[in-house]
Order: structure tokens, then sequence, then C-alpha cells
């Protein structure tokens, strides 16, 4: 199995431990659980209390050239769509008249998925998301964060999910090696919640953030796109969420994407939701964050959660972007607004060897752009309808 340099030459086997306590506000988690490191034969010895995430840092070799782009932005998370098949029909995420779905045999098949994910984490890549779609829909979910799992180098598996399985298969995820969830939740009124996404639903959602922060997911993140007309007067009931909940409550910007008739009259910018908040509650306290962070992170004081931004539109973060995609399909997407796309299945599947697959990564994320063309721009390209995407 494909490792990080400093993992493959080392003689150490024992168990990993997690580092305690976080240093970034966004609250990146680290793994918990142990796991061993499996090495050429050697006296064992524990490694020390710093943990997998420390260990791998610590000996990390040279970020890979092929994840870097031309603006020296390096690409170490990398989000796959597992479908495109949802259980919701999101006004912001899917056309109301619904998409063409891509036949069953174009889709990625498991063993692809986890070939391709070995690969990125071979080059540099240390989180990956599972996205969809809805990712937790596909029947063999916990086994696909099992088989991640097992790749030496990646220290985080996360999910994005709209929470509609999620009470009933998290404990399992959990044991399979999930680290982190996101659960997007764009209204507290269970009938506006019917009118959003429409479909019933909203109590599976809550449960499922419940079950979340039962077993100890911290921070717990919700992602709420907020639109201009429908739940930004929802914004203080979100925050008020974060008192006594380990939540970290997201609001994005309304993004424009195929079939989501967006307009700019729609969206609420995140300086204008910063301003509600600070109405009620003054004393906001803006926290540091990584680099690579999309959030802007803000704390009300003496609450156990906190809130961020997501400025997608108003305050573009492409500069300092470590992201990249593969769509349920087996589409290299480099840039969530750009509709330039590689497909990585049909190389895959023509036989083309790692090394080749490499150079045709590499090639497609040195072609990334310096920024995206900018909301108006955007809305008149053509690109994929978010489900299509995977997020």
């Amino acid at each position: 199995m494909a490792v990080a340099q400093g993992v493959r030459g080392c003689l150490l086997r024992g168990p990993l431990r997690a580092r305690p306590g976080r240093s970034c506000s966004s609250g990146a988690p680290v793994r918990q659980q142990q796991q061993a490191l499996v090495a050429a034969p050697a006296p064992a010895h524990e490694l020390p209390s710093t943990g997998r995430k420390g260990f791998l840092t610590e000996h990390a070799a040279p970020f890979s050239a092929f994840l870097t782009d031309s603006f020296g932005r390096r690409h170490n998370y990398l989000r796959i769509s597992l479908t495109e098949k949802c259980n919701l029909r999101c006004q912001y995420c899917m056309p109301e008249e619904g998409v063409q779905l891509t036949p069953k045999s174009e889709l990625l098949t498991t063993q692809e998925i986890i070939t391709l994910a070995r690969l990125f984490v071979k080059e540099g890549v240390d989180k990956i998301r599972l996205t969809g779609g809805e990712p937790l829909i596909r029947p063999d979910v916990v086994d696909i964060v099992g088989q991640l799992y097992k790749l030496e180098g990646l220290q985080t598996i996360a999910v994005t999910t709209n929470g509609i399985n999620l009470a009933r298969l998290l404990p399992r995820l959990k044991e399979a090696g999930l680290d982190a969830i996101n659960i997007s939740l764009d209204t507290l009124v269970p009938a506006k919640f019917e009118f959003i996404v429409r479909r019933k639903g909203f109590h599976k959602v809550m449960e499922g953030i419940n079950k979340a922060v039962e077993l100890g997911y911290n921070p717990v993140k919700v992602n709420c796109v907020v639109m201009r007309g429908l739940n930004e007067d929802e914004l203080l009931d979100f925050v008020a969420l974060t008192k006594n909940q380990p939540l970290d409550v997201r609001f994005i910007e309304y993004m424009p994407f195929d079939g989501n008739k967006w307009n700019f009259r729609k969206m609420v910018s995140y300086k204008e939701m910063l301003d509600t908040v600070r109405q009620r509650w003054p004393d906001l306290e803006k926290l540091p964050c990584e680099a690579s962070s999309t959030a802007k992170a803000y704390k009300v004081p003496d609450f156990q959660g906190q809130i961020s931004f997501i400025t997608s539109m108003s305050e573009h973060f492409c500069g300092s972007c470590n992201r990249l995609r593969i769509t349920a399909d087996g589409n290299l997407k480099v840039c969530l607004f750009g509709n330039s796309e590689v497909s990585l299945r049909d190389h895959l599947r023509s036989g083309a060897s790692e090394d080749e697959l490499v150079q045709i990564i590499g090639a497609a994320v040195g072609r990334k752009k310096k920024q995206h063309a900018g909301m108006f721009n955007i809305s008149q390209m053509k690109n994929r309808p978010m489900i299509l995407i995977g997020g």
C-alpha cells in the first residue's frame, strides 16, 4: 500500500494516538481511533502521544508537484461524489424538473473510488470528503469509509450529508473511521423545510444532528444556505443553536449553478449577515483559522459552539484554495465554478498506469485559474447543477 515517504521508510510498528486538542477554530478533526503502521520488520516500540497527525506531518514527504498549481497552491483536500442521486430536491441544488442521471455503468465503482483515493493520498492529499447527491444513500458507504481509513497518510475522512439517514448509519460510520460531519439544514421551521427541499424529513435531520453530538463529534458542522426572502430571517435562531451544543453553524452565500434560478437579489452577503448577528450579539468574537479555510469563524462569548460564513461570492478565497473534486462519473474538477473537467474514469478503464494518471491529474491542476470568474459571470456560464458536481 502506498504511504507517505516518511512512513514508508519508518521502522516503527505500534498504535498511533490522536493529538489532544486543536490549533484552529475550524475544529479540524484528527483521528481519534488507534491505527497501526505496517512497515519493514523491526523491534516494536510505541510512537509518542503526538499521534497520527503529528507523526505524518513531521515525517511527510515533500508535497507532490503534480498537486501544486502554477500559483503555488497545494491541493491536499479531495472531495469525492459517491452518487448523483438524492432523497431530497433542494431548490438551490437541483432544478425543479430534476436532472438526467448518469447510467450506473458510467459511474465510478467502489474499487475505482478507492484506487483514485489511494493515488491522491500517495501524492499528498490528507483529507477526503465524501459528497453527493446524498452520499449516505449509497449502499456501500460504510465499506468505502472503512477502506479509506486504511490509507496511510490520510488524516481526515469527512462526509457532507442532508442528514436524513444519518442517525441510523452514524454509529457504523464512526466505527468504520468517519472523522467529521457536515449536515445541511436551511431552516428550523418544519413547513419551510418541506418547501425548500420539496420533501418531508425535518425531524430526521434534527435526529441526525443530535446523534452526531451524542457520539462525540465536535464540532458538528451545520451548513445553511442563506437566501433572501426565504430564510434570512432565521439567522439569529441558528446562532442560538450554538449556545449549548458543539455546533459550527456555517452560513453559506447563495451560489449560482445550472437550474437553481440564481439572481443577485436573492443573495445575502457575508457582511449583511454579520451585521445582523452583531446587532443581537455586539461582542461577537472573530476567531483565527488556517490559511486554506473557506470559513470566516466567529463565536458568541460563553457559547459552546461557533458560527462561520462561507463567502464564495462576496469575498472569494481562491488564493488559498486547496480543493479538488471528483464527480460521481469520474471527472476531475479543479474548480467548483469552472466548467473544465478531465475524465479519470475513462483513463482508468483504458488501462492507464499510475504514473500516467498522475501526469493527467498534474496537467489538469496546472491549468487551474487564479480565481473564479465572479458571481455575475458564473451565473451566465454553463456548469453542472450542484447535485451533479458533489459540492
